[in-house]
């Protein structure tokens, strides 16, 4: 390997007393020796020849831009507007080709396994009668759907979009916090911040050689038709939304749109014998495959939650019946537990007689009383989660708590502990981000996204989420975090030189 190139101190423009040093976590662009890692050469070659007012400058250009194209998220329970403009860092964050390999092998591997899990759990419960998993973890899981029992569904292809959470160990390497199989979101703030950062520093994304994630939405649609092609040669795909009012809404709204395809909501979709159509000015039109981003609870108020206005009545027999597909698949959240999350090495090495490629981190089952126990004499230490909630929501950061968050926790443990896991508090490894006119460091984690339908694909890149506040480790946007593009190296490419006179 070549060695290191050498640090900013060495450097004097304008800008350089802008740039941190790394701390004790993982850094992305330095080394341990305070080197700049190869692969970040030509990011950091020219970040030293920008000003501070410079960058201030191309933060404000990509922030209006998002404005203007009502790229925004949603945070609930906010006392002010809840809407607001997703806040994205414009330094990239960069990856290696070879570590990147590793990577899509290990998430092919992790997917196909957990498909293959829900095909037996929902089919044979084989995995359940051998005694690998207990059998009231999962058929006892908030999110398993027995309605779901003996239902085929093609290629076995139930998670058809999801989008893992990795994070770097101490080490460098790469492992999984957790799966998202349900409703996973975030890709088009993927696209957004690649569209973003290309116009940001076009001269380095040149010379970078970085893989292109443009054909995300291409690939997504052939996805969703190959889980139809086996009765319909050119299916009909919808895009189903809650509405305005969801905090992902712009992402459905701007999928339809990449797709080409309807974005509908369940007031526009009818049932009648057994078939899904839409309404159109024209008259209905028949629907082969939804794209839902709808929860389980809220599809179909006859089989699930009767309050649900959000979606239809009779979808669930329509799809009973194989006239239309539900993707992502009813009832894949069993798969993304959190107490299922730990048997997922094990669970790989039972489907496929393979070691998983991608580590899990540590993790705790309160149900058990031992591990109980010691979740609760070190709270302080660990990050606690209920294993249903997503999005930041019913987690304890135990350093980060004060006493009575912690006594509160202790106490819900205690009532309700096979609803909690736990895990040790990981330094999440740490990236340059603007903040305040200035180049600090902040802590990151990576969601890359991974199709399965006919084939189980990875997209070559990810939303990298980044916690905004000096020393969180929270990234969820709806706790204060943003996101940065993430550019994926092409093979042999990560040592070459900017060309000369090439302008970002």
């Amino acid at each position: 390997m070549a060695e290191p190139r050498s640090t900013l101190e060495t450097q004097t423009p304008p800008a350089a007393e802008a740039f941190y040093r790394p701390g004790v976590a993982f850094d992305e662009m330095y080394a341990r020796d305070g080197g700049v890692r190869n692969h970040y050469g030509v990011m950091h070659d020219r970040l030293t020849t920008l000003s501070a007012e410079d960058l201030a400058a191309r933060q404000s250009t990509l922030e209006r831009s998002f404005l203007l194209q009502g790229i925004t998220f949603t945070v609930y329970g906010a006392e002010a507007t809840t809407e607001r403009i997703i806040p994205t860092d414009l330094i990239p964050r960069i990856i290696p080709s070879q570590e990147w390999d590793k990577v899509e092998a290990g998430l092919t591997q992790r997917l196909r396994a957990l498909n293959m899990f829900l095909a037996d759990i929902y089919g044979e419960q084989k995995i359940l009668i051998d005694g690998l998993l207990p059998r009231e973890l999962v058929l006892g899981a908030p999110s398993y759907r027995r309605e779901m029992q003996h239902l085929h569904v093609p290629h076995k292809a139930y998670a058809n979009v999801c989008g893992s959470d990795l994070i770097r160990q101490e080490d460098g390497q790469f492992a999984v916090l957790e799966d998202n199989l349900r409703v996973p979101s975030g890709v088009s703030y993927m696209l957004a911040n690649r569209d973003a950062s290309r116009r940001t520093f076009p001269g380095s994304f040149r010379a970078a050689s970085v893989r292109p994630v443009e054909r995300y939405p291409d690939l997504l649609l052939a996805t969703l038709k190959s889980m139809a092609e086996e009765w319909r040669p050119d299916p009909q795909v919808v895009v189903l939304t809650p509405g305005v009012y969801n905090s992902a809404y712009y992402e459905h709204a701007y999928l339809a749109r990449l797709m080409g395809v309807p974005l509908v909501e369940g007031r526009d979709l009818v049932i009648h014998e057994n078939m899904v159509y839409m309404r159109m000015t024209t008259g209905l039109q028949r629907v082969d495959v939804i794209y839902r981003r709808v929860d389980d609870d809220y599809i179909d108020p006859l089989t699930f939650r009767r309050d649900s206005s959000l979606g239809v009545g009779g979808l669930f027999n329509a799809y009973r019946a194989g006239n239309v597909m539900i993707c992502n698949a009813p009832g894949t959240g069993v798969a993304d537990d959190k107490a299922v999350y730990a048997y997922v090495p094990e669970i790989i090495r039972y489907y496929l007689g393979e070691d998983a490629i991608l580590p899990n981190i540590e993790t705790f089952l309160c149900r058990e009383p031992a591990q109980l126990s010691h979740v609760l004499d070190n709270l302080d230490k660990l990050v606690v989660k209920a294993v249903g909630a997503s999005g930041g929501y019913g987690m304890l950061v135990g350093p980060h708590a004060s006493r009575k968050e912690r006594e509160d926790f202790a106490a819900a443990l205690r009532a309700d502990p096979a609803n909690y896991i736990a895990q040790p508090t990981i330094q999440l490894s740490t990236a340059p981000c603007l903040i305040d006119g200035k180049v600090e460091t902040r802590h990151v984690d990576l969601r890359p996204f991974i199709l399965s339908g006919e084939k189980i694909v990875v997209t070559p890149g990810a939303l990298t989420r980044v916690a905004l506040r000096r020393g969180s480790l929270v990234v969820n946007s709806s706790q204060g975090g943003g996101s940065k593009d993430t550019w994926i190296l092409a093979a042999n490419t990560e040592n070459q030189p900017e060309p000369e006179g090439a302008s970002a």
